[in-house]
């Protein structure tokens, strides 16, 4: 072994001797001329070489130097090769393009004397802020000519055109720091055959671009990616490249593909990928016999039929990529026929239907993507090509397959265990039902299984712990269930991401199980792992993202966590039962999302020692103050909830440092003092909620700079003044609830004519006054009108039954999220009065409709214009002074749920149309002056006396009072019935006994009996008070305001 060395030395020193003796007889066979010499030693000198890459340039034999090469039998100079030998950073040199090896400096033009030179070749240097040489377009006898990425900037000189000779010329760019003004040059290359121009910029030459490409017979290559070229192609009544066979045009914006294209039978590869293309796929590029290789993708306005598209032959076709666009249709069986593809991607369209069995018969095919279509069905049982493929299995070259995103249903069928090759399996976001096939688990070649969102049931499979080379596992959001113990992991070893969440899995493993991975995105949320915290976790080193929500997972976190922790850029541990204190400065990565909500923890509110970005805490016991300091830790934090604490003090001022804040939540806390004005700073911000804490003074102005906001919740402080002129500044606001205060004066006009985008107004509880201003009816989008417990007056405006967003019913559930940012956001939430107690809404807000004008002094007819309102589904006018009767068009609000006109001044029959109102659920008409028969049938017939009492002129069933004319309801009158009947004499002698009865006792007890004339006034007078309208006033003084949590 000790003679290895010494052996290695002496080959070394013979190969120099043996290169020195071919040098000598290489510059003895052959020699460059002194012409040629001086030329290339002037090159050098003006070139920049930090690592002396012209070193063999020296003052003899030029022919043997590097890059150089001569003629065999006069020794002239035809080449110069200076290309970069290493254009990707392989030294990872920081202060570089393109490593240590790069040239710069100057070009001189003794290259000129090179008269022989045929080939140039500076691809890949650093000529920083110089142009192409304008000598280059005398060097005639060039053939090649490569500057690509080389650092030139400037205007392309158009005396390059003189380059008769040149049958290849590449001048890439970079960030288009080239550029070409006038393209009628490029026709003087009449030799050309291969021409690119990569990235440099044609914004400029579009008109006459593909004439004058028309003029070069002989070209076969012609590549012009993101080159800001625009609008449509030239027409070309005859076209002359007939030798084309590569035209790669991706990353421009041009308008639909020409029509001649498909006459140029000589094409193999044609790159349209992201050109903004629209209009049809010309159905003629299936029938180009040596394409190859076809790109549309990213178009997105392309469209085509896929029965008509695959109906043609596609001969040669290999590679097939038309990912977003407009295609439609079903799959036809014979796509089978192109059995030459190895790449075929249709994601990201509309194609409809199965996945037809055919597709086994692709022998060749690698890679297949239908994901985000519209595919429906079972996937095939079978599939065809078990005869046709040489292997015997269909698909036996397949190493990606991917369907997620899609609407199939059924099982995962058994023939996905055969695919040997594959390593990527993608069926996520489908509706594939049943259990997963323990076959997949004996793909040795898988590293990826996505089946996430499914309805998959059952458990996972134990052989899923044997593919060594898995690295990613993601079943999450199924309904999966059953015990996973170590053995499901058991050769993982290159696992990096783990995806469980959403399911019913108990995880069940030793306490000193150490697994044989080193995980790197660990997401369990929704699994079972507790009580205790999982102590695994303990040697993973490289984690990164961590999601343990609703875990079951109780007691405090082990001091150890923190270590590991310190490397999370996701750490969520939100919705177990986690407690104690936790440690100061909390241990994450810079830039973290933290999420520790919903769980038991105390104590001051932790703060990390690094920036990060999220910050959710709410729902759970941290008291003291918010720190003052918070904005110089956390200066680039987007979202921050600190809501449902046991927070005290004051908002500090320093949040107006955050500026990147999208989303401030303080509610249910017991912060105090005024609102800073600094929030007005936070210019991004989406959601303010200040809401259910004690917070006083008036709504500071500079909250009209917050120009993006969308929900502002300030309800359930101590905010006075009246409303500031300044909110309508934030048109975005989608919701305003300011309720349970103490604001006052009217409801400005500009109010309604500022917010077209506000979905939610509540204003209620407040001390509000004057008219309803009749601009309300301006906001379109309004679904929730909450003004109760104010002190408006007039009569309620007519044309609220001009409110668009309730007149249609509300039919997408959207969930309304603000701020939404890595999987963090602000839920939207509202307590409004339904059915006569407070109810919360959130995942169903976006579906809810509702007036409630409740406890307020609005006075005058019914208004009917409120029967255009169809969509609406809660309707509160109580404790008002309405009159007049109910009108019958009330039957019209079809979605209504819930309707109370109690304690008003009605009158008149109650409408039989309103059995109609099949939601109905709450009706309250209690302590009007209604009278006749109640309509107890349909809908009607489903609510109690208590609906209906305090109306002495009702009568018949649920109220005991019977109808003199023996009525149950089911024949009471319908509202365009007259009031006139027939009234028999039996009436007027009861009228006239009772009046008699009515003076004579209390005359008598009066005139006789003091006590007695006592009693009498107390019950008078509390009759009265129980009449509607006299108890109103007395009520509200003595109502109690209820503060509910949100």
């Amino acid at each position: 072994m000790e003679f290895f060395p010494v052996i290695a030395l002496l080959a070394f020193i013979f190969q120099l001797i043996a290169w020195d003796s071919v040098l000598g007889a290489g510059a003895a066979m052959v020699n460059c001329s002194a012409n040629d010499l001086e030329a290339l030693l002037d090159l050098k000198n003006g070139l920049n070489d930090p690592e002396n890459r012209l070193s063999s340039w020296r003052a003899r034999g030029c022919c043997l130097w590097r890059g150089i090469a001569c003629d065999d039998n006069t020794g002239a100079v035809i080449k110069i090769d200076l290309r970069n030998p290493y254009p990707v950073n392989s030294f990872n040199s920081s202060t570089t393009r393109y490593g240590f090896w790069n040239l710069s400096g100057e070009i001189r033009p003794s290259l000129l004397k090179l008269r022989s030179l045929t080939h140039l070749d500076l691809s890949f240097n650093t000529f920083q802020e110089i142009p192409i040489p304008d000598f280059f377009g005398s060097l005639r006898n060039l053939q090649y000519m490569n500057l690509s990425k080389a650092g030139f900037t400037g205007i392309i000189p158009p005396s390059l055109g003189n380059l008769s000779s040149l049958q290849y010329l590449d001048v890439s760019s970079e960030l288009s720091t080239l550029s070409v003004d006038n393209f009628q040059w490029v026709g003087g290359l009449v030799s050309l055959k291969h021409l690119e121009m990569n990235q440099v910029d044609l914004s400029l030459v579009h008109s006459d671009f593909f004439h004058v490409l028309n003029m070069l017979p002989n070209i076969t290559e012609l590549h012009f990616e993101t080159c800001s070229l625009s609008g449509s192609f030239s027409s070309l009544s005859v076209v002359n490249f007939t030798s084309l066979a590569v035209l790669d045009l991706s990353f421009n914006g041009l308008d639909s593909i020409p029509d001649w294209l498909v006459n140029i039978s000589s094409l193999e590869y044609v790159d349209f990928d992201s050109c903004q293309l629209r209009g049809r796929i010309p159905l003629g590029l299936a029938e180009l016999p040596r394409l190859r290789y076809l790109d549309l993708a990213l178009n997105h306005n392309l469209s085509a039929s896929c029965s008509e598209l695959f109906k043609g032959s596609w001969k040669s076709i290999e590679v097939l990529s038309l990912s977003s666009n407009k295609l439609h249709g079903k799959l036809p069986a014979n796509v089978g026929n192109m059995t030459s593809l190895t790449h075929f991607d249709l994601s990201v369209n509309n194609v409809q239907g199965g996945l037809p069995s055919s597709i086994g018969r692709l022998c060749n095919l690698e890679y297949l993507d239908l994901s985000s279509n519209n595919l429906t069905g079972t996937l095939p049982e079978l599939l065809g090509g078990t005869e046709s493929c040489v292997s015997g299995n269909a698909l036996a070259n397949l190493f990606c397959l991917e369907l997620g995103n899609n609407r199939l249903d059924g099982k995962i069928p058994e023939w996905l265990g055969n695919l040997k090759s594959l390593q990527t399996l993608g069926l996520a976001a489908n509706m594939l039902e049943g259990p997963i096939p323990s076959s997949l688990g004996t793909l040795k070649n898988l590293t990826n299984i996505g089946l996430a969102g499914n309805k998959l049931s059952g458990t996972l499979p134990e052989t899923f712990g044997l593919p060594s080379e898995l690295s990613v596992l993601d079943v999450s959001f199924n309904q999966l269930t059953g015990i996973l113990t170590e053995a499901h992991f058991l050769k993982l070893n290159k696992l990096k991401i783990l995806r469980l969440s959403a399911n019913s899995f108990i995880l069940n493993v030793s306490s000193i199980w150490i697994p044989p991975f080193q995980i790197r995105n660990l997401d369990t949320g929704s699994c079972q792992m507790g009580p205790l915290f999982p102590t695994w976790l303990q040697s993973q080193k490289e984690i990164k993202f961590l999601d343990i929500s609703n875990a079951s997972i109780s007691g405090s976190i082990p001091i150890w966590f923190w270590d590991i922790s310190a490397n999370l850029s996701l750490l969520n541990v939100s919705f177990n039962n986690l407690e104690g204190q936790l440690p100061t400065p909390l241990e994450v990565a810079p830039f973290a999302d933290v999420d520790l909500s919903s769980n038991i923890f105390t104590g001051p509110i932790p703060l990390p020692l690094v920036p990060i970005e999220l910050l959710d805490l709410s729902n759970n016991h941290f008291s003291g103050p918010i720190p003052v300091n918070i904005s110089q830790i956390m200066p680039d934090l987007i979202f921050l909830s600190v809501s449902n604490n046991e927070l005290a003090g004051e908002i500090p001022t320093s949040l107006g440092e955050m500026p990147s804040l999208q989303v401030i939540d303080l509610s249910v806390n017991k912060l105090t003092g005024s609102i800073p004005a600094s929030i007005g700073n936070c210019s991004y911000l989406k959601a303010l909620d200040l809401g259910n804490n004690k917070l006083s003074g008036m709504i500071p102005q500079s909250l009209g700079q917050l120009s993006q906001l969308q929900s502002l919740h300030l309800n359930d402080n101590l905010l006075s003044d009246e409303l500031p002129a300044f909110l309508k500044k934030l048109s975005s606001l989608e919701t305003l609830d300011l309720g349970n205060n103490r604001l006052s004066g009217s409801i400005p006009s500009w109010f309604a004519n500022s917010f077209s985008n506000l979905r939610i107004l509540k204003l209620r509880e407040n001390e509000f006054s004057g008219d309803l201003p009749d601009a309300i009816s301006n906001l379109s989008s309004l679904q929730v009108l909450d003004l109760a417990g104010n002190n408006l007056t007039g009569r309620i405006p007519a044309n609220l039954g001009n409110l668009k967003a309730m007149q249609v019913e509300q039919k997408i559930l959207e969930y309304l999220l603000y701020g939404a940012y890595r999987g963090l956001y602000y839920e939207e939430r509202l307590v409004i009065s339904l059915k006569n107690q407070f109810q919360k809404y959130t995942k169903t807000l976006s579906l809810l409709t509702a007036i409630d004008l409740s406890d307020n002094n609005f006075y005058g007819n019914f208004p009917v214009e409120i029967s255009k309102l169809s969509g609406l589904m809660v309707l509160n006018l109580s404790r008002n002074q309405i009159s007049g009767e109910i009108p019958g068009s009330i039957s019209h609000l079809k979605q209504l749920s819930s309707l109370d006109l109690s304690s008003n001044k009605l009158s008149g029959e109650i409408p039989s149309r309103m059995a109609s109102l099949s939601f109905l659920s709450y009706l309250n008409l209690s302590n009007n002056y209604l009278s006749g028969t109640v309509p107890y049938n349909g809908q009607m017939s489903t609510f109690t006396a208590s609906s209906f009492e305090g109306n002495l002129g009702l009568c018949g069933a649920p109220l005991r009072l019977e109808c003199q004319n023996g009525g149950s309801g089911n024949g009471s009158k319908t509202e365009n019935d007259s009031n006139e009947g027939f009234i028999d004499e039996w009436f007027y002698l009861s009228l006239g006994l009772g009046f008699l009865v009515g003076i004579l006792v209390p005359y008598l007890i009066f005139a006789f009996r003091r006590p007695w004339a006592d009693v009498y006034s107390d019950f008078v007078d509390k009759l009265v008070y129980k009449l509607p309208g006299m108890s109103r006033r007395r009520n509200k003084a003595l109502q109690t305001k209820v503060y509910f949590h949100r």
